[in-house]
């Protein structure tokens, strides 16, 4: 099977060279580094052998990794880090978090040659995947040099389960491969040996219960808030294509009730930074934008936070959050992270990607969970901003679930200690 997908994989290059080009020209920071796609780093310096190779997709994944890849750091300062994603976000995500302190590479194509330079390039000890990638010919490279493949936070939805169940037999040899994986959930636990794998599997929790709210952070968010002023905050964040029109709707709506009222819209990715911003134009908003070093003034009706890294400072500054990717079938975002402030959270239907984190929220009443329209959307928002006590419930019932269940990094880091003091 194995040998097909390689096949496949080479056979579809022209399509993904044609699709790369494309998205460049609405994205140019996909031309830049190409060659990392495929393996080559001639004007990179290889990292210290025998460090420790990170896999973070994109944005979600990076910020999930952020206190695994602290701790290391902290815990093995010898070790190299190396930290790769497969998007421009999640790249810049990487150089926002840690600067020069860690290796960034782009992880190539899943083509043999170019999994075989890149492994000759890091020369890791230990690979670590966070979430949901797997990759056969990556893994297989790693098992043939004798370097363990983990997947940490590991994630598989429904969806997931059913496709790979399909192909089970021919999934035998790339999850015989793998040294160990530990869900995020007991969800994932029992996908994960529905679809044939019978490793060694522990079940540690969802790291993102981890979050930690630096002092400095807090600082910043004081003095973004004094900047703000008195007014009442509703932030609607990683949201995606389709649902800024709701949000807009919505939110036309509330002003009619709260004049007073600002909206901090925090879209998920960048190429989507301008056309919200002509979205907004064209609906007739005042706006500052905050990659301008933009901060709100008393006439300002959208704050845009369009920057990178900044998305727990705006939620520290916000009454109540709607989180993104939830109102079309995206899977939603990380629900957690307003919760880290105590600021209550409204979501969409689609939250396929957080279901246990959803599962408990809805368990203690920490959610509000609307259908995909706007007259939904402002009725929820109206409902927080005119009954104190039901938003300092649902901030304190969410809070607690985030609280109850950290832990999870310490877990797994208990897991990594092994393969880390080789």
């Amino acid at each position: 099977m194995r040998h097909f997908y390689t096949f496949l994989m080479y056979l579809l290059q022209p399509f993904v060279l044609l699709f790369m080009l494309i998205r460049s020209l609405k994205a140019p920071q996909y031309r830049r580094r190409f060659g990392e796609r495929y393996g080559f780093y001639r004007n990179l310096t290889a990292p210290q052998a025998q460090g420790v190779l990170i896999h973070a997709a994109s944005v979600g994944e990076v910020i999930a990794a952020t206190p695994l890849i602290h701790r290391i750091q902290t815990d093995y300062p010898e070790l190299a880090v190396t930290v790769t994603t497969m998007t421009p976000t999640g790249s810049e995500r990487v150089k926002a978090a840690f600067g020069d302190s860690v290796t960034h590479v782009y992880l190539p194509y899943d083509l043999p040659d170019a999994v075989a330079r890149f492994i000759r390039f890091i020369r890791p000890k230990l690979c670590i995947v966070i979430e949901t990638e797997l990759w056969p010919n990556l893994i297989h490279g790693l098992h043939l040099h004798q370097i363990p493949f983990i997947t940490a936070n590991a994630r598989l939805s429904a969806r997931s389960a059913r496709r790979y169940v399909k192909f089970k037999g021919a999934l035998r040899e790339m999850l015989s491969e793998i040294e160990l994986i530990a869900p995020q959930d007991e969800f994932s636990e029992k996908r994960y040996r529905e679809i044939g794998y019978r490793g060694r599997i522990s079940l540690t929790g969802n790291i993102k219960y981890d979050l930690h709210i630096s002092e400095e952070l807090l600082n910043k968010i004081k003095e973004l808030k004094a900047k703000i002023g008195k007014r009442p905050v509703w932030i609607a964040a990683s949201t995606h294509q389709g649902e800024e029109e709701i949000i807009l709707k919505s939110y036309r709506t509330l002003l009619q009730k709260y004049p007073n009222l600002l909206l901090v819209l925090v879209p998920r990715h960048p190429e989507q930074f301008n056309a919200v911003a002509e979205m907004i134009e064209k609906a007739g908003f005042t706006y500052a934008r905050r990659s301008k070093n933009g901060t709100p003034n008393a006439d300002t009706r959208i704050f845009l936070g369009d920057t990178m890294g900044e998305l727990m400072l705006l939620y520290g500054t916000a009454d109540l959050a709607f989180v993104g990717g939830s109102l079309i079938k995206r899977g939603g975002h990380n629900p957690l992270e307003p919760l880290a402030f105590k600021c209550p959270v409204i979501s969409g239907k689609y939250t396929f990607n957080f279901p246990d984190v959803f599962a408990k929220l809805k368990q203690v009443g920490g959610v509000i969970k609307i259908e995909e329209n706007d007259a939904a959307l402002s009725q929820a928002v109206t409902d927080l901003l005119d009954n104190k006590t039901l938003r300092e419930r649902l901030a304190n019932a969410g809070y607690a679930v985030l609280t109850e269940n950290r832990g999870a990094l310490q877990r797994l880091l208990d897991l990594l200690k092994p393969y880390l003091e080789k």
